[in-house]
């Protein structure tokens, strides 16, 4: 979300990195407003939604990373650290307002609002700001044990019959109003353990420093560590999930139930399935030359300026697919949230084919102005194009 950078020069993997977990964005919000489940018990439906699950949490990871490399550039922490507090503000402002649009395309807010991936990388950069004025290696340790810790707590705090609402923010979620506001808030993504990940992204910063080599052998042996802990503790049901898997289980082949991992909020194996093979990528992509490559880092330069472009431009994609299709469903798309109530209409859900081929278009679409703002920031760069 700020600029990762080693000196002069951006570093090629994170870029391309983020931008593939931008296009994957993109098949997942089409899929939303499309009305296809998250999931389910065919292949094309479960990978359809499994493979988004690497959106937030890299998402997340590289924006702690990006915090650091820019507070190298800034050379000075209280200067980082008055940097993310506000970033992280105006991200949760932007969220409730604007990007609240974008879903939603109606100014109801007196009503309700909802917290999204948005929000909580607002709030885990606040926090992230109170951090980094600590070495960079306690940061990343500290990110690593709400990691590993928070499934410990979760069943104690799920038990609770009537939650604060304090406690939904931090980690049960669900909706609530706040008190005497009548204002109800839906939280779809708690803080807990996404601080966890840009704290422990914040800590691989320094990593991305080293040497190449240094930095490579890294990269493969956390990644290679994760995977294998995944493996092993998701093959044992031994903790990390609330959902353990069983090789009997119902409702799905047992394979695809193997990385049926809890997302809301995000355990241990979530973050581990995720994590742990885009580090194992990582290092491999420095040289990347290919068109994809290019097109991907575009997209990777200026990530929330195409995050703020694409929730409007799928909602009207979505709108205009509902005129052709299906124009008496297209009120489901004005008004609400759709990943809320009320439920889709009948006979509005897209085919597979459908919901890929708009994906398509739109981040096409996003190209352009994308590339136009990269070549800004890189040529003509403004203050206030390091709050975009």
């Amino acid at each position: 979300m700020t600029e990762a950078s080693v000196g002069r020069g951006r570093i090629a993997s994170l870029d391309i990195v983020r931008g593939a977990v931008m296009v994957l964005m993109a098949i997942d919000h089409v899929r939303v407003f499309a009305g296809v489940p998250a999931g389910g018990p065919t292949p094309g439906l479960f990978f359809t939604r499994w493979v988004t699950h690497f959106c937030a949490p890299v998402f997340i990871f590289l924006a702690g990373t990006a915090a650091y490399l820019y507070g190298q550039r800034l050379a000075s922490r209280p200067a980082l650290a008055r940097f993310l507090v506000l970033r992280g503000l105006w991200l949760v402002l932007l969220e409730l307002t604007v990007l609240r649009f974008g879903w939603t395309f109606n100014f109801d807010y007196a009503s309700f609002t909802f917290a999204g991936v948005i929000w909580v990388i607002g709030w885990s950069m606040v926090v992230l700001g109170l951090l980094v004025r600590l070495p960079s290696r306690v940061v990343g340790a500290v990110g690593v044990l709400l990691i590993a810790g928070h499934n410990a707590i979760g069943p104690a705090l799920f038990g609770i019959e009537s939650p604060a609402w304090w406690l939904q923010l931090l980690y049960v979620g669900g909706a609530f109003e706040l008190p005497g506001l009548h204002w109800q808030v839906v939280i779809l993504y708690v803080l807990l353990p996404w601080v966890g990940v840009i704290a422990a992204g914040y800590g691989f910063g320094e990593i991305m420093r080293w040497d190449e080599a240094c930095r490579r052998r890294a990269c493969l042996g956390i990644g290679g560590v994760a995977v294998a802990l995944f493996v092993l503790l998701r093959a044992t049901a031994l903790y990390g999930d609330p959902r353990p898997w069983s090789p009997t289980a119902e409702g799905m082949p047992s394979a695809l139930a193997f990385l049926n991992t809890a997302k809301y909020p995000a355990s241990l194996l979530f973050l581990l399935m995720t994590l742990g093979p885009t580090l194992l990528v990582l290092p491999f992509l420095d040289d990347a030359r290919s068109r994809v490559a290019r097109w991907l880092r575009v997209f990777g330069e200026v990530p929330f300026f195409y995050y703020v472009l694409h929730i409007p431009l799928i909602h009207v994609a979505a709108v205009l697919v509902s005129l052709v299709r299906t124009p008496a469903s297209t009120g489901w798309l004005v008004g609400n949230h759709p990943m809320m109530p009320p439920e889709v209409p009948d006979g509005y859900r897209w085919s597979l084919g459908l919901l890929y081929l708009v994906t398509v278009v739109v981040v096409i679409a996003l190209y352009v102005p994308c590339r136009w703002y990269a070549r800004q920031k890189r040529e003509a760069p403004h203050p206030w194009m390091r709050w975009l």
